[in-house]
C-alpha cells in the first residue's frame, strides 16, 4: 500500500516541501506519496488529523497557521515540541497522534551550512516574530547557548513567548549588539539595520523570494546572510526520516527547489 504523507497549511500552494520530499521518495524507490493539503480553517485541519488517526496517513508536516493546534491535538509530544509550544510534524500510529518540531533543527542546520563562522554560544541574538517557527528558533538558539531576545509587532505575543521560553522581550535598540538576527515575521520587518555589527549574520525563514528585501538590505551592508530554503531543507531531512523510516537519499534537493523558484512554480 502506498504510504501517504504531506504538508498542511494555509496558504499552501507556494510550498516546496512536496517537491523536496518527492525527489527523495523517487531516489529511495519508495512506494509513497507526499502532497500538500490546504485546510480552510481549524475544523478542516482537525478533520485531516482524524484521517491520520484512522490510519490513512503516515504523518504530516504542519505550517502556519496550524502549528499550535497540531501540538494541542497530539496525545504525545516530544520535549522539543513541548518547549516550542508548537509542532511542525505529526506522526500517526495505533490511533494516536505524536507531535514533534524539526524547525529548530532546520534553523541550526541552515546556520551551519551558510554561516559556518558563526558560533551563537554566549552571543546575543535576536528573533523577530512570535509565531510557531519563531518559537522553534528561540528554543533551538537558547539550547545552543545563545542569549536570545524577541521582538514582535504585537508585544503581548512576544511577552507570552518570552515567559514560556525564558527569554528577553527586547526593544529595537537591542539589535545593535546582535551577532545574529532571525526574521520569523510573515512580512518585511520594519527595522534599521545600519546599527548592526559588521560581523552580524541575517537569516530569513521566508524563501519566496529567496533573496528577501530583509536579506538584500543586509547584503548591501556587506553582512552574511542565510536563506529560508536552507532552513526548509534542514527541517525536511528529519521529517522524512520520521515519516518514512529512513534517512533521505543523497540528492541535491536544493538545486531542484531553486529551479522551481526560478521558474515561478
Amino acid at each position: 500500500m502506498t504510504m501517504q504523507a504531506g504538508v498542511a497549511g494555509q496558504p499552501i500552494a507556494h510550498s516546496l516541501s512536496p517537491l523536496i520530499h518527492a525527489a527523495w521518495i523517487a531516489a529511495a524507490g519508495l512506494d509513497a506519496a507526499y502532497q500538500a493539503w490546504g485546510p480552510a480553517d481549524a475544523d478542516e485541519f482537525a478533520a485531516l488529523v482524524a484521517e491520520g488517526r484512522a490510519g490513512r496517513l503516515r504523518g504530516m508536516n504542519v505550517t502556519a497557521p496550524f502549528k499550535e493546534q497540531a501540538l494541542a491535538m497530539a496525545q504525545e509530544a516530544s520535549a522539543t515540541a513541548r518547549t516550542c509550544g508548537s509542532a511542525n510534524l505529526l506522526l500517526f500510529g495505533g490511533g494516536r497522534v505524536r507531535a514533534d518540531s524539526t524547525d529548530g533543527a532546520g534553523l541550526m542546520a541552515a546556520l551551519a551550512e551558510q554561516a559556518p563562522q558563526l558560533d551563537v554560544n554566549g552571543r546575543w541574538v535576536m528573533v523577530l516574530g512570535a509565531g510557531g517557527a519563531a518559537r522553534a528558533a528561540v528554543a533551538a538558539l537558547k539550547a545552543a547557548g545563545a542569549e536570545v531576545g524577541v521582538l514582535n509587532r504585537t508585544r503581548a505575543r512576544a511577552e507570552a513567548l518570552g515567559s514560556d521560553l525564558g527569554v528577553v522581550v527586547a526593544e529595537p535598540g537591542a539589535l545593535a549588539g546582535a551577532a545574529l538576527v532571525v526574521n520569523g515575521l510573515s512580512v518585511r520587518p520594519d527595522i534599521d539595520l545600519s546599527g548592526l555589527r559588521d560581523d552580524a549574520v541575517l537569516m530569513d525563514m521566508t524563501y519566496r523570494p529567496l533573496m528577501t528585501p530583509f536579506l538584500a538590505q543586509g547584503r548591501a551592508r556587506g553582512l552574511a546572510t542565510v536563506d529560508g530554503l536552507a532552513m526548509l531543507i534542514g527541517q525536511a531531512r528529519p521529517s522524512f526520516q520520521a515519516l518514512f523510516g529512513q534517512a533521505p537519499p543523497d540528492v541535491d534537493v536544493r538545486s531542484v527547489a531553486l529551479r522551481a523558484l526560478e521558474s515561478g512554480s
